[in-house]
């Protein structure tokens, strides 16, 4: 017989399974995929704002990006890494924190959507219209761009999670290494028909626009490289677009492998391992492909190191 309580703010993680001989090897894992992810993002970040050259639509609408995987992962990873250490009775989360926790991880998925959806128009604007680029690209217009990219996230992401506090709590496992929506709603003995009703169309709706979005611009992008004759366009359009598309890709990939898992309850231990994996990947990877692609950043990085070796000592 599974006990039962009603409405505890005490909540426990069932967290990974990991035997006594890897819980220092996978601990150091996530705490330097942790480390290079902050250092790697922040530094983007700060080059952007620093470096005048950066200041232009396409790496201002990047900056979304590792301000996203930062949060993302700051909020969960750290979580994470007190858990591993700690026995699964010991592994306690107030409702409150699990919340929040769910929330931001919900946020990290859809925000990473709809920002490469933005990044994809900025994309289609260039190479499709490139002599009306800086008319349509204005600092206004990335604004514009950057608040409905978050804003959808956050309304999408809200209703999501305030149809699961409305549910009364009858249990108190989340059977998750980190809290999110359905290991929220699974807590109740109530009816989570609209739930997950809400969830599957919250969850077409994204990919759909999404995968819609990428296809349009891209078929687009593709139609104008091979009728225009201009070799420059066409070389910048494909490093530009290969790395944004490379992205989209990486965590596109990563998000339909933890839906497929969903399907299989067999396989919960792997599908947990993915669900940190689309957290990580995307963070760590995200700021290298940028950086090295990057003409503007390769130079900027170069000029840096050339200083440093010129000053006296």
């Amino acid at each position: 017989m599974e006990n039962y309580t009603l409405n505890s703010f005490t909540l426990q993680l069932e967290g990974l399974k990991v035997t006594e001989v890897s819980v220092y090897p996978v601990f150091f894992f996530f705490f330097l995929s942790y480390l290079v992810i902050i250092l790697a993002n922040v530094g983007i970040v700060v080059l952007v704002f620093i470096d005048r050259n950066l200041h232009q639509p396409m790496y201002l609408l990047f900056c979304n990006l590792p301000l996203n995987d930062i949060i993302g992962n700051s909020i969960m990873v750290p979580r994470l890494l007190s858990d591993i250490l700690l026995p699964p009775s010991e592994r306690l989360i107030s409702y409150y924190e699990c919340v929040v926790q769910a929330f931001s991880t919900h946020m990290f998925g859809t925000a990473s959507h709809t920002v490469l959806m933005i990044m994809a128009f900025d994309r289609y604007v260039a190479i499709c219209d490139p002599l009306r680029y800086a008319a349509i690209m204005t600092n206004k217009m990335v604004i514009k761009l950057t608040v409905s990219a978050w804003g959808v996230a956050m309304v999408l992401v809200g209703i999501l999670l305030g149809l699961t506090i409305r549910l009364n709590r009858c249990r108190t496992m989340i059977t998750n290494p980190f809290c999110d929506n359905a290991s929220l709603f699974k807590l109740s003995c109530e009816n989570v028909f609209i739930n997950n009703i809400y969830g599957l169309t919250f969850t077409v709706v994204l990919f759909t626009a999404s995968i819609g979005t990428m296809v349009l611009t891209y078929t687009k992008i593709t139609v104008v490289c091979l009728t225009s004759k201009n070799k420059s366009l066409n070389s910048k359009a494909l490093k530009t677009c290969s790395t944004h598309l490379f992205v989209y890709l990486i965590m596109f990939l990563c998000g339909m492998l933890i839906i497929l898992l969903h399907r299989f309850p067999q396989y919960s231990d792997y599908r947990k391992l993915s669900a940190i994996l689309f957290h990580i990947i995307p963070g760590s990877l995200n700021p290298i492909i940028y950086g090295v692609q990057s003409k503007e950043v390769r130079k900027f990085l170069s000029k840096l190191f050339e200083s440093k070796k010129t000053v006296p000592s």
